[in-house]
């Protein structure tokens, strides 16, 4: 349940990859191009015509370290907004990027003091990062925004989804479980929480029912120990659920929102034409391999069969097609003055929906 050879193996990995510095200065120039605005975060350039893998070459940078409280406050720094500014930086690497700062510690963190009132962290070190795939992101988001609400039933239900917890796991034995676990936390400021407690609690009701230890997530886990101990050393009244709730909330709704829709139909658009020419090919391949398999005078049975098969095929992947041609005509649309906004989003909306159904309706046939 613990899977110690994963976890184990994980680590060696990012041990491993330390060693070599000029991965270091690869993702220090993707963080870096993730924060590209620096108004959160500032991360200094790598000078790659001298980076070896035992050398590593980085902008001079200026600012107070992060754990020199008294020099940040006799800076004139906003103590409340410099702890909320590093839980925002943290949630949109997670939950943006992806691809986060997994060694936030105080020694890794200098502050830009130049403008006290909006201060700006500097990070260096990246030599241990951690990313996370869109299953686990979307698995994450939707059990913290369930946490700041409260409900702890979809808390136990997307672990019974994701395969975390047994499939056969009583829904409402492990949402009691969650509810004593969280709801003593709620309405306390950051320096009430103790996450080691609350993750020792976790860790009891992982006995209980079986959960198995993520290993792609120890890294994250243990970032979250540094927010909490840079949020409770910066400002200690900070609510770190008021502060982050409703950003996850915006994140969700922009998921789900049409522009996003848009986007990931237009980065699928051409696979999906690309799959158009394959299929008369792949049905009469499946056309064969039925003929094959069965008794002679099955065969008109199956020929008919893949017939209807590769007509729905067809249907499905007609479908698709114009889904995509109403996507692009509805992104033109948007730009072009004379047609008006609610069309342009209509015919954008019947794209998505064509497309979609067109996809659902290939894996289904």
């Amino acid at each position: 349940r613990l899977r110690p050879r994963e976890v184990i193996a994980d680590y060696e990995h990012t041990l491993l990859d330390e060693l070599d510095l000029r991965i270091e200065a690869a993702n220090t120039t993707a963080l870096k191009r993730n924060f590209a605005d620096g108004e959160l975060l500032y991360v200094p350039d790598i000078h790659w015509s001298l980076v070896r893998e035992n050398l590593l070459v980085i902008e001079r940078i200026h600012g107070i370290p992060i754990g020199d409280v008294e020099a940040l406050k006799a800076a004139g720094v906003d103590m409340e907004a410099l702890a909320a500014r590093g839980v925002k930086i943290f949630f949109t690497q997670v939950f943006r990027d992806r691809y986060f700062h997994a060694d936030m510690h105080p020694g890794n963190i200098f502050v830009d003091v130049s403008n006290p009132k909006a201060p700006r962290y500097i990070a260096i070190d990246c030599a241990i990062m951690g990313s996370l795939d869109e299953r686990d992101q979307v698995y994450l988001a939707e059990n913290f925004v369930a946490f700041f609400n409260r409900d702890y039933r979809r808390i136990a239900e997307l672990h019974v989804q994701s395969g975390w917890v047994p499939a056969g796991t009583r829904v409402e034995a492990f949402e009691a479980a969650v509810r004593a676990n969280c709801e003593p936390i709620f309405g306390k400021p950051l320096a009430e929480i103790s996450f080691g407690v609350f993750l020792l609690q976790l860790f009891q009701t992982a006995r209980r029912f079986n959960m198995s230890v993520q290993p792609q997530l120890v890294l994250l886990q243990k970032t979250l120990f540094y927010i909490e101990g840079l949020g409770r050393q910066l400002y200690p009244e900070l609510d770190l659920w008021k502060t982050a709730k409703p950003y996850l909330e915006e994140w969700t709704r922009e998921r789900t929102s049409p522009r996003r829709l848009l986007k990931r139909a237009l980065e699928r658009a051409p696979i999906w034409l690309n799959e158009l020419p394959a299929l008369p090919e792949l049905a009469l391949a499946a056309l064969h391999q039925h003929a094959q398999g069965h008794q002679a005078q099955d065969t008109g049975r199956q020929l008919r069969q893949a017939l209807v098969r590769e007509g729905r095929q067809r249907a499905a992947a007609n479908q698709q097609l114009a889904g995509v041609v109403l996507l692009v005509v509805g992104a033109a649309a948007t730009v072009w003055p004379a047609v008006p906004p609610a069309a342009a989003m209509l015919v954008l909306t019947g794209g998505a929906v064509l497309g979609l159904l067109g996809s659902w309706q290939r894996r289904r046939h």
